[in-house]
Order: structure tokens, then C-alpha cells, then sequence
């Protein structure tokens, strides 16, 4: 009886949390009235979700005992348990995972493909048809979603969003922000009763830069024929070493108390807080206390942040390249700062490929959330403020500020030579930091609001095609199949691993 009272109350508990969670207002919502609606958009849709992921199915017990070897095996920083799902580029891991930096760490398996070019980019892609035990739903193509047939069909439009960890999203947040366009694209197409369909592509991944993705592009998603590409990332080559010629050493480790391992209460709450409201809520409000108590120095003295202001940052000089000019850049210089000429590159080779499977590329901003003088709130923006003044250190937000406006600056005059179309997402995205879990990445409400953004920026170009008869197009052109893709196992016992 103490059982079933206990199972009951539980119950009763998660559903009330997640009653609670549904009347709390939303951080989006107040800034929906300032945003100008695309025609025929309805406010009313913002507050819907896609349905249910037909693909979405039970983890499997080996996907669960994966887990577990990783939790057994003490590296499990980052995105290491994600990692076991990942399908490796075995050009990327070469012949001996344990002479693999990254890769040696593993509990003694990956998932590995042989890429059809040899070329070690992308470096990794996700297993097909599959359901994490962190959440993640993937299609047939390796794709975040819902299925998506090969053989593009009459009275569809296929647009294909590629990027990184922005694009993908948190592998345990319901949707990302293409499942969310693309549901509110066809609330759209039907409340004007077009006959027509919309399917969207997520191609993203995280920790990835400009070269994998034009190699998604490449061999992933232009045998799928997209009419559109969108293309969102601006972060994982955002490098202002260049720039700072004698650059303060970075900090060892964060100036505060290193809070302990989390324990076995630790772990079980936070694999529940991916599905249980009630869960999430505890996981936060521990959180909030070990955040307050671990805002202590390490050493004495005042913690940095612990007002929320940015942390003093060490004297250095920022060295602009001689002859840049910064409001009007000249886009064949290979010395842009923030790696740009290598991602422009990169551009022009997905502007290729888009093109020559019957696309158009379309080029979006990229939202930072960073300004000289911002204020925090040290408790719940305490990732955010550990991702700019450690993991960005030892740059001022001053410079971080100045380099993401350039870089975007760069970006809308690339389009506007190549007549592609420019996507502003980050003039339009609020600079609030209740969206944003770090300074790129959105919590779920932010993810759904820079989905919103991108919904009113896309409808026009849509509009346009639909007026010039353009689309839906009446044949396809004809594409190569994909490569085959077959994953393989890996196992190997690292006893001298590299270094």
C-alpha cells in the first residue's frame, strides 16, 4: 500500500508540475506583439507543437547499456554521452581509436562509416532510424525528425536547414527550430488553402564548423534535392586568438569552488529531468542552491560575476587586419578576422551544390548574446556568464560584441553578391537572456521564438516563388542517390592511450 501511495502521489505530483509549467507565462511571449507578422501568419500558431515524431519509438536496452558504460566509465564531460550515437567518419578516426585524442576516451566501442569521398568531413554523423536515451529521433538519412521519403513528390516544397548545435538543438529539447518552421509552414500553406506541402531537412549537428557542413551538403543532403537550403551557424569558428598577437594566458580552471561529482541521486535526477517535469523542477532548484554556494572563491577574495557584470579581463590589444575595412569588407581578402574567408569558401561551396540540384541557398544572421556592459543575473544566467568569461576568456564582451557584428555584416553583403536571400534572425531575436542557456545556444522558449523569427523571413521568399510559378516545382531534376551509409562497430581496449 505504502508502494502504490507513493507511485499515486507521484503521479499526482508530475502531472500538477506539469499543469503549472503550462499556465507559467512564456519569456517569448512578451516580446510576440513587437515582432511584424508575415502575411497571413497567425500570432494564435506561435503556442503549438509540431505532432508527435511517427519515428519515435522505445529505447532500445543496448542504447541504455551505452549510457551506462559511459556513466561507468568517469569521462562524461560535454557531449560524451551523445557521443555513443554518433556514427564516426573513419577517415576522422583513423586506424587506431586509441591514438585518437578525443576518441580514446570511449568505453570501448563507436560507431564508424567510411565516407564515400575519403574526405574526414563530416566528422561524424548520427545513427539512423534510432531514439536515444537522451531524446534525440532520427530518420533514415541520420536526420534529427521525422521521415522524410527520397523520391521528391508533386505539390511539395523540401526545404533543408544545415548548421550545428543551433540548428540541431539540445538533443533532449522536444523539437528544434526546423520541426517548429516546418509545422507552422503548413499551418500556413493551409490556412490559404494552397494545395501544397511542406518537408523540412535537419541536417545539423553539433560541434561542427563550415567544412563539415558543406560536406553534409555535398553528400547528405543534395542527393535529397532541396528547393531551399538555409543555412544558420556563426560560433564554432569564432577565433579571436588571430587577432590578440600577445594574448593573456586563459584561466586553468573556472575561479570558483569546483563543485563534487554528481552522484548517484545526481545522475538518476538528471536522466529523469529529460522527461519528468517534476524531476526538472528539483534538478533546477538543486541547482540554484549549488550555483549559490559555488559562487564562493576558490581562493579567497570576491567571486568574478557574483554581481552578475562581466569578469575583469586582463590588458591586451586587439590587432584589426591592416586594410579591413570593418563597415565595408572586401570579401576576396583571405584574412577576414573570425575565420571568415574559410567559411565564405565554404559558402561558395554550398552555394554550388545547392545550385546545381535545382536549390537556392538562403543566408541567415547569427544570433550572439553578448553587448559591453551587460548585467546577468548570477544565479540563473550562470552558464551563460561561464560560456563568454571562461569560455571565451580572456576576451572582453566589448570584442565579442564587435566581431559577431562584423561577421554578420560579412555574411549580408556575401548574400547580396551572390543574390542570395538574408535572413536578419539576429536583428530580430530579443537579447534576453531567459532564452538563451548560453550565449548562442536558446532554451526551449528561445528555440521556438528564433523559430517564429525565421517563420516571418521565410513566408516572403515562399510567397515569392509561389507568384512566380517557380514552386512547387513541376519535375525534379535528376540527383545521384545518396552514398550508402552503413555503420559498423568498433570495439577496442585503449591501454596506452595518446595523450
Amino acid at each position: 500500500m505504502i508502494l502504490i501511495s507513493i507511485v499515486l502521489c507521484t503521479a499526482a505530483a508530475e502531472g500538477m508540475v506539469r499543469w503549472l509549467d503550462a499556465q507559467e507565462p512564456s519569456a517569448a511571449l512578451r516580446y510576440l506583439d513587437g515582432l511584424p507578422l508575415a502575411e497571413g501568419v497567425q500570432r494564435a500558431w506561435f503556442g503549438e507543437n509540431p505532432p508527435p515524431l511517427p519515428n519515435r519509438h522505445a529505447v532500445s536496452t543496448e542504447a541504455i547499456e551505452l549510457v551506462r558504460r559511459v556513466e561507468a566509465s568517469g569521462v562524461t564531460e560535454g557531449t560524451r554521452r551523445s557521443d555513443m550515437f554518433k556514427v564516426w567518419n573513419s577517415a576522422f578516426v583513423g586506424p587506431d581509436p586509441c591514438a585518437h585524442p578525443y576518441l580514446k576516451d570511449a568505453p570501448g566501442q563507436i560507431y564508424v562509416y567510411d565516407p564515400p569521398d575519403g574526405s574526414p568531413w563530416p566528422r561524424f554523423r548520427f545513427l539512423p532510424d534510432t531514439t536515444t536515451p537522451i531524446g534525440l529521433v532520427t530518420n533514415a538519412y541520420g536526420f534529427r525528425g521525422g521521415p522524410v521519403p527520397l523520391a521528391r513528390e508533386p505539390k511539395t516544397i523540401r526545404i533543408a536547414f544545415i548548421g550545428a548545435s543551433t540548428t540541431v538543438a539540445s538533443h533532449h529539447f522536444p523539437y528544434s527550430y526546423p520541426e517548429h518552421v516546418g509545422y507552422w509552414l503548413n499551418r500556413w500553406a493551409a490556412a490559404k488553402k494552397l494545395d501544397l506541402r511542406f518537408e523540412v531537412l535537419n541536417a545539423g549537428r553539433e560541434s561542427i564548423g563550415s567544412p563539415d557542413i558543406a560536406a553534409i551538403m555535398k553528400n547528405e543532403v543534395a542527393p535529397l534535392a532541396p528547393d531551399l537550403v538555409v543555412y544558420y551557424e556563426g560560433a564554432n569558428q569564432f577565433y579571436l586568438e588571430p587577432l590578440v598577437p600577445q594574448l593573456p594566458p586563459r584561466p586553468a580552471r573556472l575561479p570558483v569552488a569546483t563543485p563534487p561529482a554528481p552522484g548517484l541521486f545526481e545522475r538518476i535526477l538528471e536522466d529523469l529531468s529529460y522527461s519528468s517535469a517534476l524531476a526538472k523542477r528539483l534538478k533546477n532548484l538543486l541547482a540554484e542552491h549549488m550555483s549559490s554556494r559555488d559562487s564562493k572563491p576558490a581562493q579567497g577574495g570576491s567571486a568574478p560575476g557574483a554581481d552578475g557584470r562581466e569578469w575583469p579581463k586582463p590588458d591586451y590589444t586587439l590587432v584589426w587586419p591592416k586594410d579591413v575595412d570593418e563597415q565595408d569588407p572586401d570579401l576576396a581578402r583571405k584574412d577576414l578576422p573570425v575565420t571568415l574567408s574559410v567559411i565564405l569558401a565554404d559558402l561558395g561551396r554550398i552555394d554550388a551544390t545547392t545550385e546545381a540540384v535545382g536549390g537556392e541557398l538562403a543566408l541567415a544572421s547569427f544570433k550572439w548574446l553578448v553587448e559591453d556592459g551587460m548585467m546577468l543575473d548570477p544565479v540563473r544566467h550562470r552558464f551563460i556568464l561561464e560560456y563568454l568569461n571562461f569560455g571565451y576568456a580572456p576576451f572582453r564582451y566589448r570584442d565579442l560584441a564587435r566581431l559577431a557584428r562584423f561577421q554578420n555584416r560579412v555574411l549580408e553583403k556575401y548574400a547580396k553578391e551572390h543574390r542570395i536571400d538574408f535572413l536578419d534572425v539576429a536583428r530580430l531575436m530579443p537579447s534576453d537572456p531567459d532564452l538563451f542557456i548560453d550565449a548562442i545556444h536558446g532554451t526551449t522558449e528561445g528555440v521556438r521564438l528564433r523559430a517564429w523569427i525565421m517563420l516571418q523571413l521565410l513566408v516572403p521568399v515562399v510567397d515569392r516563388h509561389l507568384a512566380d510559378g517557380t514552386w512547387p516545382k513541376k519535375s525534379f531534376p535528376s540527383v545521384p542517390p545518396p552514398a550508402p551509409y552503413k555503420p559498423r562497430v568498433v570495439t577496442f581496449r585503449c591501454e596506452r592511450k595518446a595523450g
